[in-house]
């Protein structure tokens, strides 16, 4: 998740606030961000480049379905649905696999929506409030799903593990780039209302992160893309990847909540983590398979 500080600013004896705001220094560094990236990464490299396609499709269930749940928990608060979650969790299950069998998809869809409409005949709570739920639930489903789906559908194609790497790689660049210029350098607000620490030049600093390692992947691994997907790919996932970023962010802001959860120690919560593939991922594929026509696909 991009994180680009905007440190507080101060105020002059008139109680003005001064054009420019002065960064401090860095937030105490939390070394349980390395221990989970050493575990994880690893881990994470062994499925994608050792293991069938199916087993990759198991960890974005994984990893989806805990994203999933703390969506629900942002949009359900204290309220317990317990059937609607079970339907929403099993139904985005069904759609990740669905991608190695897509005549199953639309069944899935279906099944979902009947499951989800249905509940509320048997609920005890207001029909309104039932039907808002359900709405939510489908829309947990539809968000998760259709936007993690394209990750799995991208390791099906040829060379799909070097994509995968590739994409996951660019992405944490920016994340990277964007987070320690932010940091450093940061003096423009990029979206002050829903997520202040954002900054113009963290935008710029990722950007630039992104289109290193790109044309750095192009040479040690994936020698079939072109100098131009290479910059035009690094602006997209930048651009795309601090759009699911903000989009997530606007939702906790929402009602409240700083971390959608705490699984991963020094990271915050699955959808946290998740929240910047959510929107490149799709961009990925589709930039792939239709405009560019990479001969790694052919």
């Amino acid at each position: 998740m991009v994180d680009l500080h905007l440190h507080r600013q101060e105020y002059n004896t008139a109680g003005q606030q001064p054009a420019e705001p002065t960064p401090a220094a860095a937030s105490r560094f939390d070394p349980r961000r390395i221990y989970t990236v050493l575990i994880l990464a690893p881990l994470l490299y062994a499925v994608i480049r050792y293991l069938p396609p199916l087993a990759f499709s198991g960890v974005v269930v994984l990893a989806g379905a805990l994203a999933l749940f703390e969506f629900y928990r942002l949009c359900f608060s204290d309220r317990s649905h317990s059937w609607l979650i079970g339907i929403g969790l099993t139904g985005f299950a069904a759609l990740i696999l669905g991608t190695h069998q897509p005549d199953i998809i639309v069944p899935t869809l279906l099944a979902t929506l009947v499951g989800i409409i249905s509940v509320p005949l048997l609920s005890r709570s207001p029909l309104e409030q039932s039907l808002r739920d359900g709405a939510l639930t489908l829309f947990g489903v539809l968000y998760l799903g259709l936007t993690l789906g394209p990750l799995s559908m991208t390791r099906l194609l040829p060379q799909g593990e070097w994509l995968i790497f590739f994409l996951l790689l660019v992405t944490w660049a920016s994340d990277t780039g964007a987070y320690y210029v932010g940091t450093l350098c940061g003096r423009h607000r990029l979206a002050p209302t829903i997520s202040p620490k954002k900054t113009v030049e963290g935008l710029v600093g990722g950007l630039i992160g992104a289109i290193m390692v790109a044309y750095a992947a192009r040479w040690w691994f994936l020698p079939e893309l072109s100098g131009l997907d290479c910059l035009v790919l690094a602006t997209l996932l930048t651009i795309t990847g601090l759009w699911g970023d903000l989009t997530e962010s606007a939702m906790k802001r929402s009602v409240g909540i700083k971390d959608s959860g705490g699984v991963l120690p020094g990271h915050g919560g699955m959808l946290d983590r998740l929240d910047s593939l959510l929107f490149s991922a799709p961009a990925f594929y589709y930039y792939v398979t239709m405009v560019s026509r990479l001969r790694v696909i052919e």
